[in-house]
């Protein structure tokens, strides 16, 4: 997203404070639906003069035209240019220390520590940059079993975009709300639940006990459902629950653990 209306345009629509990015600094956010549901998060960052300037956003691949078309809708009279780079762009993600060195286009990823690093980078120089930072190039399920450990959902698995209000997937807090920022998108409705503390579904790390059931299977308390499986790896998952409803429960048919 480039043009010299970028900045102030991004930061009137989503949830992140946009203002506050530079090169080599990533935020968390989302695009919210007028009604405060996720339409799609992601992560974005500013890219150097020296790549053109703008500012990057790190999207799930399938959303990536979607979010293109839906900055598109808001653009109007704004001198803003929107182009999907899905194509020539792909991300790395590096964890479990600090990379050797930093390309121009890597962040810490700001939702959690423990996540590591984003790099921007063409699919085609994966290796040579996974080499570049002292990295050993792994199968995509090793990041997803690190992600699901470490408590951090994703869309389309562990929630449906446009069915979730951002407290219920945690960015509140995995830092992807600036409650003292301006308005944008939704912002009334998540403000609304923020002061009155009316989320009562939040995603939830789980410990299974050697099973792991689907995406969406039901988890029940007694008779009574309350809440979604999401995705699982290594003894590990996340679900969509109602907090107070497992509060009220004193049995569990599904023999899962589970921790905020």
């Amino acid at each position: 997203v480039s043009g010299e209306d970028a900045r102030s345009f991004l930061n009137g629509l989503v949830t992140t404070d946009v203002t506050l990015l530079q090169p080599g600094l990533g935020r968390f956010g989302a695009l919210l639906t007028p009604q405060g549901k996720i339409t799609i998060d992601f992560l974005i960052t500013e890219a150097p003069a020296g790549h053109g300037g703008g500012f990057l956003i790190d999207v799930p691949r399938p959303l990536a035209q979607t979010l293109a078309d839906k900055l598109g809708f808001y653009k109007l009279r704004a001198k803003v240019a929107v182009e999907n780079i899905s194509d020539s762009m792909g991300v790395l993600a590096a964890w479990d220390g600090e990379p050797a060195l930093k390309p121009d286009l890597a962040f810490a990823d700001p939702r959690l520590e423990a996540l590591g690093w984003r790099i921007l980078v063409p699919e085609d120089l994966k290796q040579k940059v996974a080499d570049l930072i002292g990295a050993d190039l792994v199968d995509v399920d090793a990041y997803e079993a690190h992600r699901i450990a470490s408590g951090v959902p994703r869309g389309g698995l562990d929630f449906m975009y446009s069915d979730a209000f951002p407290h219920e997937t945690n960015m509140d807090r995995l830092h992807g709300v600036d409650f003292d920022k301006g308005c944008y998108v939704g912002q009334e409705v998540v403000s609304r639940m923020q002061h009155r503390g009316t989320a009562r579904t939040r995603i939830v790390r789980l410990v299974l006990d050697d099973f792991s059931p689907e995406t969406g299977t039901p988890v029940l308390a007694g008779d009574k459902q309350v809440g979604t499986m999401g995705s699982t790896a290594d003894g590990k998952g996340l679900a969509l629950l109602r907090i107070d409803r497992v509060a009220d429960a004193r049995f569990w048919f599904v023999p899962v653990r589970w921790l905020l």
